[in-house]
Formats: structure tokens, C-alpha cells, sequence
């Protein structure tokens, strides 16, 4: 009985050991179920086609084929690995010192016109460099780099935590990955924190409050409190330049100094609040209620309402009956339709002032300012001290 050793066509590995009987077709069925291939064809090692079992002599090493012309494994063994797709299409690549192992067709196939398929479609193509262990050398930020390679691998967008996406999207762009560029910019896009402007609670607020130094300006410019309790507060030097206090309860609150130029405090309620030398410049205070408020500084710093290069406070309807301002600038403000009864205005300029249908019975307007003040429909009724010429004539 003869035996023989098999391989499969151009290949010198896994061989098996058979006996050799019967015909031709005997040893194919053999090679067949041995090698897990549909054999149709015998050669010999120097290539020749064995059609006879009587050619067969112990020992011989035969290569057995499915149809495709003969290959010698010592020289055209890369070529059959090309044929045939086998696992021998591996690369390993050496990204940013971190190592890399895939399919030639990863890299090729999802994103033919991509660098990497470039790259890595016909062999040495671009003479890549390679390190002594025979990987492909690559310049790029590996844990930027693994999202890609997974993407290519499956399609999907996985990116492990603690990985900027900016750096996975900027690796996507370098090496052409048109498909991932939208995914990571949608990524991006939803990973980001959504605009609040919901209002801030009095909650909220005291917490901000207790951790500030008592000496340190609160800065608020800007923020929205619209509708908070903020009653009863000690809110002095605090910068609420350009700030939603609308609706805001600010009754009885402590505003000495407070900024609040330019600030929304329409529909507030600010009654019987402390606003000694508050400025308001260019606020809004339509429909508020000043019931009764401070404004008069003992030291002589003035609260002020005036409107320098713009239109002055927006005082429309305000109601400030009781209300202390002596010495008070409310130049070129608008206090139409306001209430002003038994208000202290002493010394204060209201030059300009539009006091359209304002009540202003039982005001003190000693030395008040109004030249060129609008008092159309005005009610000075019960004056405590009477309004000279001077007083209001530019």
C-alpha cells in the first residue's frame, strides 16, 4: 500500500497523509473529505497532471486543486492568498505607537475613495513605510483613530467614554471617511448641552448668594429671573445690568447700589424696597409697583434714572406713590400715566421728563428741575410747596 502526502494548491501547510487505492477518483474523494475541498485535480510537486493512479509512488507529495491551474508554493504562494481571500490578507498597523490588526478589506472596502482604501488597495502602491515588526507606519492619535477602524469594520458609531468627539471628527476628515463625517457631526450636534433659559429660582439665587464674599460684586448681568421671589433680599452692588426681572417680587429687598441699567422690571413689584443710589438707566419699569420705596441717600449718592444718549427710564404707569427721591435724576424718562402722589421730589431733575396724566398731588417739588418736562394732563394738586415758573420754563 502506498501513501501520500496532500496539500491544497499552493499551499505547503496542513497537509494530510493518505493511503492510495482504487482509481483516480478514489483519491479525489479522499483528498476531498481530508481537505474540505471539491478536488477535481491532482498535480505533482513540479507541476504535472497526474491522470493516472498508476503514476502515484509512495511517498509523493501531491497538490490538490478545485478546478485552477496549478500553483507552486515557493513562488506564486502570494498570488493563490490573493485568489483565494484567506486569512494571509491581514495587516497590522502601527497607529501612533498602538497596534492595529485588520483586513486589507476594512480598509478598502466601505470607503473605496477614502485615503485608507488608497492606501491599502494595490499592495506597496504607496511604498508604505513599515516598522521592524512589519506593521504599516501611521502618524495619527490611535484612541481617535480605533472609532474609525470599528466604523469600517461594522458601520456603526461607537466612541467609548472619556473620547472627544471633535478629535474622532477631525480624524474622519483627514482620512476621507465622507459617511462618518454626518454621523459625527449629528454626534456633536445632540452630545451638546441644550440652551436653558429657563428662569432662575429664589433657590437658586440665595445658594449663589451665600457662597459670594460679602465684599465681592455679585455679577448678573443678563440673567433671567423673570417671575422669581425676591422679596426681603440683600441684593446691594449686585450687577443686574440688562437682566429679566420682570414680574419679579422685589418688595422689600435691599437694592442700594444695585446696577440694574438697562434691565427688564416690567409688571414688577419693588414696594417699599430700599434704592438708595440705584442706577436704572435706560430700564424698563412699565406697570411696576414702587409703593413706598427708598431712593434718598443720607451720604448724598443719587439714585439714577436718566437716559444719556438714549431715552431715559421706562417708567410708563409705574406706581411710586409715598416713595422717597429726593435729589433723584430722572432726566428724559418716561413716567407717563404714573402715580406719583405724596412722593418726595425734592431736588430732583426731571428735566425733559415726559409727566403726561401723571398724579402728583401732595408732591414735594421744591427745587425739582422740570424745564422742558412734558406735564400734560399733570395733577399738582395739594402741592406741599408751590411750583415756581422757574422751575419748569427752559
Amino acid at each position: 500500500m502506498r501513501r501520500v502526502t496532500l496539500f491544497v494548491n499552493g499551499s505547503a501547510r496542513n497537509g494530510k497523509v493518505v493511503a492510495v487505492y482504487g482509481t483516480l477518483s478514489d483519491l479525489l474523494s479522499v483528498a476531498s473529505n481530508k481537505l474540505g475541498i471539491k478536488a477535481t485535480s491532482v498535480y505533482n510537486g513540479k507541476g504535472g497532471l497526474i491522470d493516472d493512479i498508476a503514476l502515484i509512488r509512495d511517498d509523493d507529495v501531491l497538490f490538490v486543486c478545485e478546478g485552477e491551474p496549478f500553483i507552486d508554493p515557493q513562488t506564486d504562494g502570494r498570488a493563490q492568498e490573493e485568489l483565494t481571500g484567506s486569512h494571509t490578507d491581514w495587516l497590522t498597523l502601527n497607529v501612533g505607537g498602538r497596534y492595529f490588526t485588520t483586513t486589507r478589506s476594512t480598509l478598502v472596502n466601505k470607503e473605496p475613495d477614502s485615503m485608507l482604501a488608497h492606501m491599502f488597495k494595490d499592495k506597496d502602491a504607496w511604498g508604505n513605510k513599515q516598522d521592524p515588526r512589519g506593521a504599516f507606519l501611521i502618524d495619527r492619535s490611535p484612541e481617535y483613530f480605533e472609532p474609525i477602524l470599528n466604523y469600517l469594520r461594522h458601520g456603526q458609531l461607537i466612541v467609548n467614554d472619556g473620547i472627544n468627539l471633535l478629535g474622532v471628527l477631525e480624524e474622519a476628515r483627514f482620512f476621507g471617511i465622507d459617511s462618518l463625517i454626518e454621523h459625527l457631526e449629528i454626534a456633536i450636534k445632540n452630545s451638546q448641552p441644550a440652551e436653558d433659559h429657563s428662569p432662575i429660582s429664589r433657590k437658586e439665587f440665595v445658594r449663589f448668594l451665600l457662597a459670594t464674599p460679602t465684599k465681592s460684586e455679585l455679577r448678573c448681568q443678563g440673567l433671567n429671573f423673570s417671575g422669581a421671589d425676591l422679596s426681603r433680599l440683600d441684593l446691594r452692588y449686585i450687577n443686574f445690568k440688562m437682566a429679566n426681572l420682570s414680574r419679579c417680587n422685589l418688595a422689600h429687598a435691599n437694592l442700594c447700589c444695585a446696577n440694574l441699567e438697562r434691565a427688564d422690571l416690567s409688571g414688577s413689584v419693588l414696594d417699599c424696597a430700599n434704592l438708595q443710589g440705584v442706577k436704572m438707566l435706560c430700564s424698563n419699569a412699565e406697570g411696576a409697583s414702587l409703593k413706598g420705596c427708598n431712593f434718598e441717600d443720607p451720604s448724598g449718592l443719587k439714585a439714577n434714572l436718566e437716559g444719556k444718549f438714549l431715552p431715559g427710564a421706562n417708567l410708563k404707569g409705574v406706581d411710586m406713590e409715598g416713595s422717597q427721591m429726593t435729589g433723584i435724576n430722572l432726566r428724559v424718562a418716561t413716567l407717563k400715566n404714573a402715580k406719583l402722589k405724596n412722593c418726595n421730589l425734592r431736588g430732583a431733575t426731571l428735566a425733559g421728563t415726559d409727566l403726561e396724566n401723571c398724579d402728583l398731588s401732595g408732591c414735594d417739588l421744591q427745587e425739582a428741575n422740570l424745564r422742558g418736562s412734558n406735564v400734560k394732563g399733570a395733577i399738582f394738586e395739594e402741592m406741599l410747596t408751590p411750583l415756581h415758573m422757574s422751575q419748569s420754563v427752559r
